[in-house]
């Protein structure tokens, strides 16, 4: 009788922990994604557009674009970093305008 106390005592200690856990971790990620949320509303507002998963994708294109430029810049390649650099601007003006 006490032995079968003792594993259901323990099971609710083990389940209260494992609930806090949970919680905080729901807490945690939940306010992460709030931040997250909030600061793509921001970019979106200061770039004029529109907070779309689309938007998003087509704007870290383009400056991955730049960062091409950039690298082939420093590499020496000119007639490639014009390139990268005319594509990424084409690319990020037209998201903007």
């Amino acid at each position: 009788m006490s032995v079968e106390g003792f594993f259901e005592s323990l099971g609710e200690a083990f389940g209260s922990v494992l609930r806090f856990i949970v919680e905080g971790l729901s807490g945690f990620f939940g306010m992460l994604g709030s931040a997250v949320g909030s600061f793509i509303d921001g970019m979106s507002k200061a770039l004029g557009v529109t907070p779309s998963l689309l938007s998003i994708g087509v704007l870290l294109l383009g400056l991955w674009l730049l960062y091409l430029a950039v690298r082939a810049f420093i590499k020496r390649s000119i007639i490639a970093g014009l390139i990268w650099t005319v594509l990424g601007l084409w690319l990020l003006s037209g998201l903007i305008s």
